[in-house]
């Protein structure tokens, strides 16, 4: 068996019931580290040092911002003994900014931990170690300057989970998709909003329809959380799409069939 949990589902504006978009698979690979990384798996029970791997997609504030704050936290509080190494796999120049970012949230504090307890990797495809999962890094449709790319993250069983990081429609994610089972798509900004970067609810609905065959879950969401009364509504989608909340997550069993758990 293996499970993705969505510990977020907003954009970079935190909407009202949703924290910054996260993803945790098999509670020891991460995607991103948000601001509010500490408090999401503080929430739904999972300690930093459980980490092994963690997956950079771009260099946005609500993507890393929160890397200085897991380092810290694994050093002094859930592993001072340094028994786990984290695999960090980003792009070049990826290291350089985190260790930038973390001298300088933490000057002094963390020199030591990022040079002996972390390992970079910037390799585009590999194993992710002591996982069942395997993984392939490709370029998305973003802001130029941050880096862009995705995650396509293959089960032993066979199960492939493309994760689009944060992206607009491009070829490369509709290329991936037509074979993968579940894809998690980002849609960050309403229709009435123009920029070829995000996806929008008529784009959420044109990717469904081109990719039937697969599971649509929407992450990175502009609107608010189900039940909250501020901020944008949820834009009415087909059923063909799943407009996950915080705390959902996906179960795969061992022939590869999905089933998605909806936070009560």
């Amino acid at each position: 068996m293996a499970r993705i949990d969505f510990l977020g589902t907003g954009n970079a504006f935190m909407p009202p019931g949703r924290m910054h978009a996260l993803t945790l698979v098999d509670g020891c690979v991460l995607v991103d580290t948000p601001p509010t990384v500490l408090a999401q798996l503080r929430r739904y029970g999972s300690s930093p040092s459980d980490l092994r791997h963690i997956l950079i997609t771009h260099w946005h504030a609500d993507h890393i911002f929160g890397f200085p704050f897991l380092l810290l936290e694994r050093k002094y509080i859930s592993d001072p003994e340094f028994k786990s190494t984290l695999n960090v796999h980003l792009r070049p120049e990826g290291k350089k900014l985190l260790s930038s970012l973390c001298n300088t949230g933490f000057p002094g504090s963390l020199e030591e931990f990022l040079d002996k307890r972390v390992l970079w990797s910037e390799s585009e495809t590999g194993n992710l170690e002591d996982t069942d999962w395997s993984f392939e890094r490709f370029a998305v449709e973003h802001v130029e300057q941050t880096d862009p790319h995705g995650y396509e993250l293959i089960h032993s069983n066979g199960f492939r989970f493309l994760h689009c990081g944060d992206s607009g429609p491009c070829d490369e994610i509709d290329r991936r998709a037509s074979r993968c089972q579940v894809v998690l798509l980002e849609m960050g900004i309403p229709d009435f909003v123009e920029s070829p970067h995000h996806h929008t609810p008529s784009d959420v609905i044109a990717f469904s329809q081109r990719h039937p065959h697969a599971l649509v879950l929407v992450t990175h969401n502009y609107s608010s959380g189900r039940g909250e009364k501020a901020g944008f509504p949820m834009p009415k989608l087909p059923d063909s799409v799943v407009q996950i909340e915080d705390g959902d997550f996906l179960m795969i069993d061992e022939n590869g069939s999905v089933s998605l758990q909806r936070k009560s």
